[in-house]
């Protein structure tokens, strides 16, 4: 895996918003196998974005450092393909 790999979201958990430390990532919805397609979202200069598939809200925080509140929406997509 490369070192700089975009991280993934979900949120199964269905909160109201997940705070993110990237501006650059994916969405998978909720965890396999209810996921939707994985797609990348660049939220540029703002610091929110919303998915066009499971309307989940992101919001950018940046004392974050790649990771999510809450945390267990970061999503694996290696080791979710490993179990599979």
């Amino acid at each position: 895996m490369a070192a700089h790999a975009t991280p993934h979201f979900h949120n199964q958990p269905g909160v109201p918003r997940v705070r993110v430390g990237a501006k650059e990532f994916m969405c998978v919805g909720a965890l396999p196998p209810f996921d939707h397609p994985h797609i990348f979202i660049d939220m540029g200069d703002a610091d929110e974005a919303i998915c066009p598939y499971c309307s989940t809200h992101y919001v950018f925080d940046a004392t974050l450092h790649g990771g999510c509140v809450p945390p267990e929406c970061v999503f694996d997509p290696e080791s979710t393909n490993a179990a599979i």
